[in-house]
């Protein structure tokens, strides 16, 4: 409850401070909130190789993504050639989500080792029952009996995508007290570390996730049928006139929509409830009415906790799929 509490007041006291940024005579831009909440952003400068150029420089680009400011002689500046890999806000949430996952499951881990038979604690005891329900009623049943050696896999791919969908509902306390403060976000060393961003609402994360799933169903079609899998991919008693015909759409085209669908559903779930809150909140200032304020606040609300489930859900649809279509290549049908 604290939490979206923090959520609903982040969101719309955020609003205000994009209304004045706007000018004076200038209508409220919706959009540009919402690209702010939801797009990526460089925080963090890390180029190799290439060299800062500042403002006042012929060479500065005031169109560059990549636009950075050097708080001690307060100008901004760029990379001009190299390689940049600047640490994004993406980058700095997948962190974060790595380091909690690490400081909670390997305790967890540690103490259910000791003695599996016993349950230590109801920590440990909700570890083990999510890991019991997804070895017996996701991975086993769509992988046949074999989903021993992907227990690792599938295990830590759950529990990545819970944890981005969550984290992504948390936030960034930082940028809350800048703008209630005045001061600048840019500025707040916790606001940049923690943007309350949702990580799986990236594409890049997405599309890396679902790339995972097509080399696991390739690579297992190969192991468990060897060369055969380049044929088998076809199903038994298919007419020979129409092998031709099938076997790229199974081989080929049948994984690559796998692998897409994986990417769209995850992207546009957990980008699509963010979008109508800030929507929602957004109503507020667009049309500058109190008697619009509960409604907007209600149902951002409503939308919130749903969220919450979505986050679950979303979770254990792409470890079910995963698991469903990576079993699917095991063997002949």
């Amino acid at each position: 409850m604290i939490i979206k509490i923090l959520f609903i007041f982040s969101l719309f006291f955020s609003f205000p401070s994009f209304a004045s940024e706007a000018g004076h005579g200038e209508t409220f831009d919706l959009s540009s909130v919402i690209d702010h909440h939801l797009s990526d952003h460089a925080e963090f400068p890390f180029n190799i190789g290439g060299r800062k150029v500042f403002e006042g420089d012929p060479l500065f680009d005031s169109t560059n993504l990549n636009i950075f400011e050097d708080h001690d002689l307060n100008k901004k500046f760029h990379f001009v050639e190299g390689i940049d890999l600047h640490i994004t806000k993406r980058v700095t949430m997948m962190w974060i989500i790595s380091f909690f996952l690490l400081i909670i499951f390997i305790p967890a881990a540690r103490l259910i080792a000791k003695n599996p038979m016993k349950v230590h604690s109801r920590f440990t005891g909700t570890v083990e029952s999510l890991l019991t329900f997804l070895q017996k009623d996701v991975i086993d049943p769509n992988m046949h009996g074999h989903g021993h050696g992907y227990y690792h896999y599938m295990f830590t791919l759950f529990f990545f995508i819970l944890f981005s969908n969550l984290f992504g509902l948390i936030p960034s306390i930082g940028e809350l007290l800048s703008t209630v403060s005045g001061s600048d976000p840019h500025h707040n060393f916790f606001a940049k570390v923690w943007s309350g961003i949702t990580v799986t609402g990236d594409v890049s994360v997405t599309v890396t996730l679902a790339g995972i799933t097509l080399l696991l169903i390739y690579s297992t079609g190969f192991i468990y049928q060897g060369p055969k899998f380049i044929f088998n991919s076809v199903p038994n008693g298919v007419p020979l006139v129409f092998y031709p015909l099938l076997w790229p759409l199974e081989f080929i085209v049948s994984p690559c929509a796998k692998a897409f669908a994986l990417t769209v559903r995850l992207l546009a779930n957990m980008t699509a409830g963010h979008v109508v809150i800030l929507a929602l909140l957004g109503f507020i200032f667009e049309f500058r009415s109190y008697a619009i304020a509960p409604i907007s606040v209600l149902g951002a609300t409503a939308i919130y906790m749903l969220e919450l489930f979505v986050a679950f859900l979303q979770a254990y649809i792409f470890t079910l799929l995963t698991s469903l279509f990576v079993g699917s290549s095991m063997h002949r049908h």
